[in-house]
């Protein structure tokens, strides 16, 4: 009988050492399992998010497209601009339809805000939506590279008030627009000459005398006002 007991004291510790063993591992498979699992679904989430969070930016791949859409769900027409000389009002045509979207868009984008009306000349025009600000160049690549092509035969002529967009001088033999920047025309009674080259998108309705006011400012070298003329705000009229 002691002999047998001694036996079953022995083997009974070994077993539970032998069953303890092969609990770790199991354990370990597991939780390393499980790590895996988790490090995939949050590697897959995180490009996910990567793909929605990638910005929207315009091209002169796609720009079109998007401006042509854009005018079907355009009901507004009139732009109010406050300058740091006073505030005026633009009526946009509608049968311009991608300079009129895309001047709405920028308004709505915030994008002339804290530019300047970067060119005058005297009885000619006021020219704006530039700035040698860091700031005004970093809305330029938030929103895209592109160009317009023009739209200057719908009968508008470049009579006084009406506001038209520039030509990029940029290799540029198709006289595309520069769709960051626009013009005022001042001289009375229009400035007949840029009919068929620029596209008048618009006309000035109520502050004309801003614009005038605008003009009369002293300019230096490269028709750059002597004292920076501010667009604090581009809003859109409802």
């Amino acid at each position: 009988m002691a002999f047998k007991r001694i036996i079953f004291t022995t083997i009974l510790p070994l077993l539970f050492l032998v069953s303890c063993k092969g609990e770790p591992k199991q354990s370990e498979t597991t939780k390393e399992s499980t790590t895996v699992q988790k490090d995939t679904l949050l590697e897959q989430t995180a490009e996910v998010q990567e793909e929605e969070e990638e910005p929207f930016l315009l091209s002169e791949e796609n720009a079109i497209d998007f401006f042509f859409n854009y005018s079907k769900t355009l009901k507004d027409d009139t732009v109010k601009i406050t300058t740091s000389l006073g505030s005026f009002t633009v009526q946009l045509y509608d049968n311009v339809p991608y300079h009129k979207a895309n001047f709405i868009y920028l308004a709505s984008k915030g994008y002339f805000d804290n530019t300047q009306f970067h060119r005058v000349v005297k009885n000619f025009i006021i020219q704006g939506g530039n700035s040698d600000d860091k700031a005004t160049a970093d809305k330029r690549r938030a929103i895209g590279r592109y160009l317009l092509p023009p739209d200057a035969k719908k009968g508008y002529k470049h009579h006084r008030g009406t506001i038209s967009m520039p030509s990029s001088e940029v290799n540029n033999p198709h006289m595309l627009a520069s769709p960051y920047e626009f013009f005022i025309v001042v001289t009375k009674p229009g400035s007949y000459h840029l009919d068929g080259e620029y596209t008048p998108f618009g006309k000035v309705i109520d502050g004309m005398d801003v614009v005038d006011k605008i003009n009369a400012q002293p300019v230096g070298k490269g028709d750059w006002p002597s004292i920076n003329i501010y667009i604090l705000k581009a809003e859109i009229v409802k």
